[in-house]
């Protein structure tokens, strides 16, 4: 499953990220991934989580980001959930169509059991129509 949440920058998706993955650890038997672009957050988050820094491994557009995300879940049988915080900026795609990375999340949540949620730095009417069933929280 894919989830989204939504708003422009300054709305508070990053808080409502955190207390959702805070609140999750607490419930979930595997283990939890966070992708970042930094480590500002680290000190908020439960140390159950993993904490991922993006920035720190070049990637430099969409395939890659999924072939990265890929590596994560090849290396680690027990992963639940995955977290995206600025989900625009950390897998390239800022200014760009996100259908077809959404797409390909979907396919990896399926095939690996693995939930996804994503905070996307735009309003709910600059969503693709194709994707805004995935909203959950829209700021």
């Amino acid at each position: 499953m894919v989830q989204l949440i939504v708003g422009k920058k300054g709305k508070g998706k990053t808080k409502c990220l955190l207390d959702k993955v805070n609140t999750e650890v607490k419930n979930v038997l595997g283990s939890i991934a966070f992708l970042d672009k930094n480590t500002k957050h680290m000190y908020e988050l439960n140390n159950k989580i993993r904490l991922i820094v993006v920035s720190d491994f070049m990637i430099s557009n969409a395939d890659e980001f999924i072939g990265f995300v890929s590596g994560i879940i090849s290396q680690d049988h027990d992963l639940q959930q995955m977290y995206f915080d600025s989900f625009l900026k950390i897998s390239c795609l800022e200014g760009k169509d996100i259908t077809e990375t959404i797409d390909k999340l979907d396919k990896l949540s399926e095939k690996f059991n693995i939930d996804f949620v994503l905070s996307l730095s735009m309003d709910e009417a600059e969503v693709p129509e194709a994707v805004k069933s995935k909203i959950v929280i829209s700021l």
